[in-house]
């Protein structure tokens, strides 16, 4: 049963072929079995996942049972949950339990999914390969050697291992689909406004934005389906209806224009990478889709812009971590001053202490208009060069990530070269636009992913692009060899 996707459990259950108690007993005894390899998980959380599933079979022998009731799920531990610790695979937050549901897990909730567990991921969300957890790192199922990505790695590895059907993610410069890349999965970073951020602990506000991490683009629709919305609670959340996302998946292609960023096909490219993603361009074009060249002028500007931004935001959003109110303390503080300063040095990781000096000297005075202002103006350029070019194309096509998953502890010394990959997913954030990252083939044995970025809210094109892909590949289908599946 664990080797089922999100959609085929559902139909499963609504079949009466089992019950929600004994598809999540399932997962929860596979977890028990193999997550020790891969620490995925920071919180197992069987008890309320046991009493989650009784409700959804309730809920369904009533007649009231929705396409997701009763469906396993884990959530990235950014997400406060009620009852279950979030600590943002961080020290400062270790032992914090939310009195509240963050909107996206409420609608899970109402939708009828059984939260198993929270996922490990990099601390607050800052990093690319899942090192940086204070709950130590994430390994990837297909080669235990490997990164599983980040931030959202964590998610990423539970899903390809069969540990969990899908997960929440959450995406500032591409952390739903690096990870997914890396792992041989279907990862969508929605539009900025899509998806309620209330209850998603920040990490860089302006650019922030929670999705799916599934197998398949069906079990994403399926998914986002349920956390996508208006929330007047969040006021970066957007006032827009929410189409059928699984309705659109079945619309041929038919014309589709895609654009190739000349700035993303350079020399630099890996040959391999390259080759795959003109193997995966011969499928669309078999579909029906038109492909050109387009240019993004300004794509060498977006990881200097978005490394001031940022760790900017993310300074002002973890001052709240001071060990007043509430997580990490430091113990016997003198004095005010003492608190402050050994709470924070002892609560945060290097990477998080690394942002925000970065982020504070970026807005200090004397410093703001010549970091700041100008990384925000740079946005501005980069978000003008997609919304020209998707004047004359339908969706924008490029490699997720400039190679696969590196080795452990690779680029651990240098953050810098680790910055540098994120090269093609960070422009998307800058301009709070949607894209997804899917299964395109494997180099050397380890998955690669290719992504296609669209217009604002086109989710629904998006995830339509992804299945028809999907229904002439057979990438989405393979399991990693790293555990057994």
């Amino acid at each position: 049963m664990h080797t089922k996707t999100a959609a085929e459990i559902s139909q499963d259950l609504q079949a009466g072929k089992y019950t929600s108690v004994e598809i999540t007993q399932v997962f929860l005894q596979r977890i028990k079995q193999i997550d020790s390899s891969l620490n995925s998980y920071i919180t197992v959380s069987e008890e309320q996942a046991l009493e989650q599933a009784k409700a959804a079979d309730a809920r369904r022998a009533a007649g009231n049972a929705g396409p997701l009731t009763g469906v396993p799920f884990a959530h990235k531990d950014i997400f406060c949950t009620d009852g279950i610790r979030t600590t943002c695979a961080s020290r400062m937050l270790e032992n914090f339990v939310p009195p509240y549901n963050s909107t996206v897990a409420q609608k899970l909730l109402d939708a009828g999914a059984v939260c198993l567990g929270k996922t490990n991921m990099d601390e607050f969300a800052m990093g690319s390969s899942n090192e940086t957890s204070y709950f130590g790192a994430v390994k990837n199922p297909w080669e235990l050697s490997r990164v599983s990505g980040g931030s959202s790695g964590g998610s990423a590895a539970a899903v390809a291992a069969r540990l969990t059907p899908f997960a929440t993610g959450t995406d500032t410069g591409g952390s739903i689909r690096q990870p997914a890349a890396f792992c041989g999965l279907t990862g969508l970073k929605p539009t900025y406004g899509r998806v309620s951020r209330l209850g998603v602990v920040a990490f860089a506000s302006s650019l922030d934005q929670a999705g799916p991490m599934a197998r398949t683009a069906e079990d994403a629709a399926l998914m986002l389906q349920a956390m996508a919305g208006f929330d007047p609670k969040d006021s970066t959340c957007a006032e827009r209806d929410v189409p059928d996302y699984l309705a659109a998946l079945n619309q041929p292609l038919d014309g589709l224009r895609i654009g190739l960023p000349k700035e993303y096909f350079g020399a630099d490219l890996d040959p391999a990478m390259a080759d795959l993603i003109q193997a995966a361009i011969k499928e669309l074009e078999a579909l029906g889709a038109q492909v050109q060249e387009i240019s993004l002028p300004n794509t060498a500007l977006s990881v200097p812009a978005y490394y001031v931004i940022a760790p900017a935001e993310a300074s002002a959003n973890l001052s709240r971590f001071d060990g007043v109110r509430y997580g990490y303390r430091c113990e016997n503080p003198t004095n005010l001053d003492d608190l402050y300063m050994r709470t924070r040095a002892e609560g945060f990781g290097d990477e998080v202490k690394r942002r925000i000096l970065i982020g504070t000297y970026a807005l200090s005075a004397g410093y703001y208009d010549a970091y700041y202002r100008k990384a925000q103006q740079i946005r501005r350029l980069i978000r003008d060069d997609f919304v020209k070019a998707l004047e004359s194309v339908d969706v924008i096509l490029s490699p997720t990530t400039p190679g696969t998953a590196f080795n452990l502890n690779a680029m651990s010394a240098d953050p810098v070269s680790m910055y540098l990959a994120d090269l093609f997913t960070i422009p998307v954030n800058l301009a709070g636009l949607p894209a997804i990252s899917m299964p395109a083939g494997l180099i050397d044995g380890l998955p690669a992913g290719l992504q296609l970025v669209g217009n604002y809210f086109e989710e629904a094109r998006l995830l339509n692009i992804a299945h028809q892909f999907q229904q002439r590949t057979q990438w989405h289908t393979l399991a990693p060899q790293g555990v057994p599946v």
